[in-house]
């Protein structure tokens, strides 16, 4: 008996041995096709460690095999091993929040024990495996953010102890499945964001246990589905975003008495609010927005002590007339933790007077624009000192701005546009220093436009068009550095137009039409580059069009109805985005030019200036004429002109072959230095870096290293670059940076202010730059804080705002250096260290050591600089045609300026560790387009400042879309530099500007 219990024994052990190797090997496997970047995080799976004591596994107590698996968070790449299946006594596997791509193995089917399934977040791809009914004790199955295609397989409707199914953000498609009626255990369903189609099947009324429904952004139709009115227990209701239609019953609140959050937005709902809402006493979230629906709002919403969120805007509430409308208002004062109200683009009318002073303390956002309320704006706004988002424009205002708004410090967004309001714009606008955005247009403001406004330092758009508004334009306006937009226009201001509207750097729109200006243009509105528009039109300004050479992205310019003299501008014909130019009613002479844009006579205009000559026939201009007297002169002033040309280029010759034999000799400066009006000794830079001190040290490089110095007698901050001789082709690079921007110009790039090629106190040569010095560091080290420094950590990180801003400079520097430069400049090393940032966090490009002026060189001499200079760029960022050896060009700054837009909005690296093969930053960014935007996010910009309702996942997706399209793997696929500053414009614009509305 003994031997049996032992022989028995010994084969149970044998067992038990066998199964757990069998496990092991599993995990092994899966293992093998983890990607190598994160597979040292599993580095204990190794025969050395004992199975259970293996990182982030489980196993049970009495057979020590493995029940749990949770790899959650992990950042893990590669695909799914199917041996995952051989995982028999598994109940619960955690993959969630990973980079898994590839399939779901058909082999989960086998883990017949498995209860708990977690694999969202991922960039899994095919159908949902059917094989998984054999999973018959699963509990809860979360597949949520993929890219799971196909139909939702019937198979599931078999897992009759599911408790949670999460489908959503895949790209499923087909009906609603009717199998899913037989989840009767079924509390939570999410179908969010996929393309599901057809109506809601009546069977899923036996779903009486369901809690939270989501079939939120689908094309599912039909009416209300009825069967939801018996999920008694249901606390959230989400369908927004579909084709339901109908109207929704009367008891609705008597027959779901727990919910908590009702979305319906976006539907085709009609019908009145059913009064037994306010009946659902825990309610917090209403959004019935973008519907049919009409009557009135009830005021018994004010019963609603819990409600933080009522959105019903885009309907047809109200009468256009009764006065009754904005009771509702005063109701919800009852409502203290209401946070915003959205109720614009109705027909409510109504005294506005006393009925929002009351609201809750907690409200941030009220939205009442697009209705017809009357009355004044109440001058006790007392409780509204949250407020971020206050819109009442387009409605029927009265009465003057109460200077008591300016108690509204958080203030974001204001509007009363297109009121019938009056009196003059209170001073104490200027307190609300947050504000973004100020509408005041269309209605009859009068007097002065407040100095004070001048102080809203985050201004980005400024309508003050239409008013009565006299006096001049206050130069402070012109100093809001963010300003986008700023619209003067038909008003009764006089003056100029001051001078400080170059510091406007990224201006977009600039109008003050029918005003009663005067005065010269000035010449720093050529300092304005990122114009779209430009409207000056119907005023009294005088003398001749200043240099707008600069303004190459700019789409419209009107001037028309002016005094303005002179010829008309030549470089007006090759501006690529124009769309229009209208240059009439002036008092223009000359010949118009007939190449670029003056082909088109759809787009120039020039009627009513009676000196001007030439032109495209359609035009109707009158021909120009030249005697023969003049056409004599013309060629004896050219033949005279012609041989001192050469008499000069022969003097010039002589004394640089002279020079360059003398240089040759004593080793003195370098002719590039010579144009450098001021240079400086190595005594005087040794001085003002305290000895080249550490202290001193702003960063190093391949070629040399950077110190801040105090330059006398000014005591002029700069950056000495001194050029490390030792290393090859430190030389080169001090050449090439010497050539590439002696003659560039451009408020992006940082300014080379002079340079020092001397002999150092040991004999050795010494070679150094001097540029502007730039008190925010690099791009790079506000990226990535955690790698710098702490006491030179940032001590915030970048909105998306000043992230968008500082793209556009960054691309508006590289359009000019690669098509409006004396001379195409290809850059060569574009990257996040050498992008620079000023006191205002403007970008500058830094670093030229190796760049080439385009023309000078051809392939072969680019070639020799590969071999003595080494490669070209830098890993991650250099083109990668580069690394075959493949010519200097625009296009690879393209591609760098693609990696850097990936990274500013990723927070990657091209070279973090999560990357390898043919898994990049690219495809990473890629595969997660459109529908996963936020998963691929940096999460800092996630959490800095974003108002509620603010479309973030939209902006980030179609700058991620520009960064993509320039960084592809053909050169000559990549998009030009000038498209990319005019889509990241119109991005910054569109997402920045006004009327931007809270959804939900």
């Amino acid at each position: 008996m003994r031997l049996f219990l032992l022989l028995s024994f010994s084969i149970l052990m044998l067992l038990e041995g066998y199964t757990t190797e069998t496990d092991e090997q599993s995990l092994l496997k899966f293992k093998s096709q983890v990607s190598e970047g994160k597979r040292a995080i599993l580095s204990s799976w190794n025969n050395s460690f004992p199975l259970c004591k293996w990182t982030c596994v489980t196993c049970g107590h009495k057979h020590k095999r493995v029940t749990g698996l949770n790899l959650g968070g992990l950042q893990l790449g590669g695909v799914i091993s199917p041996s995952i299946g051989n995982l028999s006594f598994l109940i619960s596997l955690n993959l969630t929040n990973n980079y898994f791509g590839g399939t779901i193995p058909q082999e989960l089917g086998n883990l017949f024990r498995l209860k708990h399934l977690f694999m969202s977040f991922n960039f899994l791809k095919g159908e949902i495996p059917t094989s998984l009914f054999n999973c018959s004790r699963l509990v809860e199955l979360h597949l949520h953010s993929n890219s799971l295609s196909q139909v939702v397989p019937w198979e599931l409707g078999t897992l009759r102890k599911l408790v949670l199914l999460d489908l959503g953000r895949n790209k499923l498609k087909g009906k609603f499945p009717a199998s899913l009626e037989n989840l009767t255990s079924l509390e939570e369903l999410s179908f969010v964001a996929n393309i599901m189609e057809g109506e809601i099947p009546n069977d899923i009324a036996r779903l009486a246990k369901m809690v939270d429904l989501q079939l939120a952004t689908n094309n599912f139709s039909g009416v209300f589905p009825q069967a939801i009115y018996n999920m008694s227990l249901l606390e959230n209701l989400n369908i927004i975003d579909n084709g339901f239609s109908g109207s929704l019953r009367s008891d609705i609140g008597n027959l779901l008495p727990n919910l908590r959050g009702l979305f319906i937005g976006n539907n085709s709902f009609s019908g009145v609010i059913p009064t037994t809402l306010a009946n659902i006493s825990n309610l917090q979230n209403l959004g019935m927005e973008i519907n049919s629906l009409t009557g009135s709002i009830p005021p018994s919403f004010g019963k609603l002590r819990d409600l933080q969120l009522l959105s019903l805007h885009t309907n047809s509430f109200g009468s256009d007339h009764s006065l009754q409308d904005l009771e509702f208002l005063g109701a919800l004062s009852n409502c203290t933790q209401l946070s915003a109200l959205l109720v614009a683009y109705n027909r409510l009318a109504g005294d506005l007077s006393t009925s929002i002073a009351n609201l809750s303390t907690n409200i941030n956002i009220l939205e009442l624009q697009s209705n017809f309320i009357s009355g004044s704006i109440p001058h006790d706004n007392g409780n509204l000192i949250n407020l971020k988002i206050l819109s009442l424009g387009n409605n029927l205002l009265t009465g003057d701005l109460p200077t008591s708004l300016g108690k509204l410090s958080g203030l974001e967004q204001f509007s009363v546009g297109s009121n019938k309001m009056s009196g003059e714009i209170p001073s104490s606008l200027g307190n609300i220093t947050r504000l973004e955005s100020l509408w005041l247009f269309n209605n009859s403001f009068e007097g002065i436009i407040p100095p004070s406004i001048g102080k809203c330092s985050h201004l980005l758009y400024l309508y003050l068009q239409d008013n009565k508004l006299n006096a001049t334009i206050p130069r402070e306006i012109m100093q809001i550095a963010p300003l986008v937009l700023l619209n003067m226009s038909n008003n009764l201001l006089t003056g100029s137009l001051p001078e400080t509207v170059g510091r406007l750097e990224h201006l977009g729109t600039l109008s003050v039409a029918h005003n009663r200006l005067s005065g010269k243009l000035p010449e720093t509105l050529g300092e304005c580059l990122l114009m779209v528009q430009l409207d000056l039109h119907g005023n009294s300004f005088d003398g001749t069009i200043p240099d707008l050479s600069g303004l190459v992205g700019v789409k419209e310019v009107d001037f028309s109805n002016n005094n303005l003299t002179g010829s008309i501008p030549g470089y007006f014909a090759n501006f690529s985005s124009l769309e229009r130019l209208n240059l009439s009613i002036n008092n223009f002479e000359g010949k118009l030019p007939t190449e670029g844009k003056f082909k088109n006579a759809s787009i120039v205009s020039v009627f009513g200036n009676i000196n001007l000559c030439g032109g495209v026939l359609e035009l109707k201009l009158k021909p120009c004429k030249h005697s023969s007297f003049s056409k004599k002169v013309l060629i004896g002033v050219s033949i005279g002109v012609s041989l001192l040309l050469l008499l000069f280029i022969a003097s010039v010759s002589l004394c640089w072959f002279r020079n360059r034999k003398k240089n040759k000799t004593n080793e003195a400066t370098p002719s590039t230095l010579g144009t450098f009006h001021e240079q400086i000794s190595y005594g005087d830079l040794r001085n003002a870096t305290n000895g080249f001190s550490s202290g001193n040290l702003v960063g190093s490089g391949c070629f040399g290293t950077v110190f801040k110095a105090l330059l006398p007698p000014e005591n002029k901050v700069v950056a000495v670059k001194v050029l490390n001789l030792q290393q090859r082709g430190a030389m080169k690079s001090f050449l090439a940076e010497c050539e590439s921007l002696r003659n560039v110009r451009h408020r992006n790039l940082v300014k080379l202010l002079t340079a020092c090629s001397s002999i150092d106190f040991l004999g050795n040569q010494f070679r150094a730059l001097i540029y502007e010095f730039m008190p925010n560091g690099s791009l790079d080290m506000w990226l990535h804080p955690d790698e710098v420094e702490e006491i030179a950590r940032p001590s915030r990180t970048l909105t998306l705002l000043e992230r968008l801003n500082i793209a556009v400079d960054v691309a508006s520097v590289f359009d000019y250096l690669h098509v409006h430069c004396h001379e195409a400049i290809a850059h060569c090393d574009l990257k996040p260290s050498n992008v620079l940032l000023d006191e205002d966090l403007i970008a500058h490009v830094s670093d030229f050591g190796l760049a080439r002026i385009l023309l000078k060189f051809d392939q072969e001499y680019f070639l020799n600089q590969l071999s003595s200079a080494g490669v070209r760029g830098t890993i991650g960022y250099a083109a990668p045609e580069y690394g075959m050896g493949g010519e200097v060009s625009t296009h690879g700054d393209m591609y760098s300026f693609g990696i850097i837009l990936l990274e500013m909005f990723s927070g990657k690296r091209p070279t973090n560790e999560l990357f390898g093969g043919n898994f990049t930053l690219h495809s990473y960014i890629e595969s997660a387009l459109p529908e996963r935007v936020l998963e691929v996010a940096d999460e800092k910009i996630l959490h800095n400042g974003l108002r509620i309702g603010f479309p973030v996942a939209e902006c980030l997706k179609l700058v991620l879309e520009v960064g993509l399209r320039c960084c592809v793997e053909s050169p000559v696929n990549r998009l030009a530099m000038s498209e990319a500053v005019k889509e990241l414009t119109t991005i910054r614009e569109r997402f920045f500007r006004s009327r931007r509305r809270a959804t939900h």
